[in-house]
């Protein structure tokens, strides 16, 4: 993939995934599936992992999108002593190698 190509396909990615998400947070309606909205984040994340200078600070990758609904309620989450702990992310892992750069 050329860089224009990529460029054009990160902002469309970008435009996709800002609209799921709005659309899952803000008005509690899924427009399509857990795994496909992971897909195209995947697809993003790895294009700006190849052009770093493609990273936008508004780009999904980059932050937590909309206000969540009233229905979502903060929790605490606990280690197995029960001490408060960091929820960690895999960035969407799909592979074995991906689980492990999740801790690299």
């Amino acid at each position: 993939m050329t860089k224009a190509e990529a460029k054009t396909r990160a902002e469309k990615l970008r435009h996709e995934i800002d609209r799921y998400r709005y659309a899952y947070h803000v008005e509690g309606r899924s427009l399509i599936s857990d795994e496909a909205l992971d897909s195209l984040k995947k697809e993003l994340f790895d294009i700006e992992a190849e052009f770093p200078d493609l990273v936008t600070p508004d780009s999904p990758t980059q932050r937590v999108a909309g206000k969540p609904l009233a229905q979502f309620k903060k929790v605490t989450h606990r280690d197995d002593a029960g001490r408060e702990a960091r929820m960690s992310s895999l960035n969407d892992a799909f592979s074995e190698d991906d689980l492990r750069a999740g801790f690299a």
